[in-house]
């Protein structure tokens, strides 16, 4: 019988990874830099520091083989988000006006009257200076589902925000 943490650890990578298609571009061209560049400059340190003789006190075998670690469990990391992505396409979304996964959703702060645009985005994609807020955030889990004209609170760490949602587009 597997570990009970096994089987929640094996459903949980087998689920999908929702990606917008700029997003899945990104985390391939990442993928390939690793393949094609990283991987290969960490094989010739390792082979340089290998030239040196003792391995037992040699900080630069010891550096290139952690470098090499890392480098090979992202590839890993993003090989696995990749085969389980499901990849949306904003531009070919039609969701009747509601916000959806991939939506750029305006807003405007109640309160201040501010006017801000979020696209809602997978967890890897989410970079706040270029207005992506990823799926699970807090703001992101009250939109999902509202239309044009809603109000929405978002708990905040100040408290709890109201915004109103001024339009939804597939962008």
């Amino acid at each position: 019988m597997w570990p009970l943490y096994f089987y929640f650890m094996s459903v949980n990578e087998m689920s999908t990874v929702p990606l917008t298609k700029f997003g899945a571009e990104l985390l391939k061209q990442e993928l390939h830099n690793l393949k094609t560049k990283e991987r290969p400059d960490v094989i010739n340190a390792i082979a340089e520091a290998r030239a040196q003789g003792d391995l037992s006190e040699n900080a630069e075998y010891d550096a290139a083989k952690e470098r090499q670690s890392f480098i090979e469990g992202r590839i890993a990391e993003l090989e696995g988000k990749l085969s389980a992505a499901q990849i949306i396409d904003p531009a070919t979304l039609d969701a009747e006006g509601r916000v959806v996964f991939g939506a750029t959703v305006r807003l405007e702060d109640l309160e201040t009257e501010q006017k801000v645009s979020y696209q809602i985005v997978g967890d890897d994609e989410a970079d706040i200076k270029l207005s992506k807020v990823s799926i699970s955030s807090p703001i992101a889990r009250a939109l999902i589902g509202k239309y044009a004209g809603d109000v929405v609170g978002v708990q905040a760490p100040a408290g709890v925000r109201e915004y109103e949602v001024l339009d939804v587009l597939y962008i």
